[in-house]
């Protein structure tokens, strides 16, 4: 299990730096930013790459929403999806940390979202509560049919870190203007959690809403389209 935990608490770090790096460092160049595109084929990399290196020994969630919608499905045991979340979550705060002593090294630093999600005032395109929940609860599903579509006893072998890494890319593709795209409670907690800003108190439904996607996603493949 220590093993199991630490992949997690990695392959998450990677995925928080990565990710939320690419929006905090590499997009806040105007000049040379990478802009909506970039942020999300970065977010889609980071998962792809980790869950190649790293999904032999955990499976590769870095996801409590994930974690749990596997669970439901059958997938994976209930009893460890706590302690995955633990371990995803741990290394999202590592990460957002490391991210912030990085970008405070810069003159005039102002963390300002800090790659945070929200709505309302806080949503890039200030979007309401309602419709990031329901973004984020459809793009989680989504993510979790593709992950487990992907992930079926009778898919090509080799291929699924490359589906879910594009299937990744695309929601942040589609759910940047409206919440900064989450689909994953850890990524949204460590930097809300870091940066200390008020994406604290949006915090819930970055939990909420992701949990109950990738339960829904769960019950309909268990309902519809499960072969195993």
């Amino acid at each position: 299990m220590i093993k199991r935990l630490s992949a997690e608490l990695i392959g998450t770090f990677w995925l928080v730096f990565c990710g939320c790096g690419s929006a905090i460092l590499a997009a806040a160049f105007p000049e040379t930013g990478i802009g909506f595109a970039g942020v999300s084929l970065a977010f889609g990399l980071s998962v792809l790459t980790m869950a190649y290196a790293l999904g032999s020994i955990s499976g590769g969630h870095f996801n409590p929403a994930v974690s749990l919608g596997l669970a439901v499905a059958g997938r994976f045991p209930m009893k460890d999806v706590l302690p995955y979340c633990f371990a995803q979550v741990f290394g999202s705060v590592l990460a957002a940390g490391a991210l912030l002593m990085i970008a405070s090294g810069k003159a005039g630093f102002l963390p300002g979202s800090f790659a945070s999600n929200g709505y309302g005032a806080l949503s890039p395109g200030n979007y309401s509560m309602a419709s990031a929940f329901l973004t984020e609860a459809i793009l989680t599903a989504g993510f979790l049919i593709v992950i487990l579509g992907a992930t079926r006893r009778d898919a090509p072998a080799g291929v699924a870190p490359l589906a879910i890494g594009l299937a990744l890319t695309l929601i942040h593709l589609v759910s940047i203007p409206v919440t900064n795209t989450s689909v994953n409670p850890a990524r949204s907690s460590g930097v809300a959690v870091v940066a200390g800003n008020a994406a604290l108190g949006q915090l819930w439904l970055f939990w909420l809403a992701p949990l109950f996607g990738g339960v829904l996603g769960a019950v309909a493949w268990k309902a519809l389209f499960n072969k195993d």
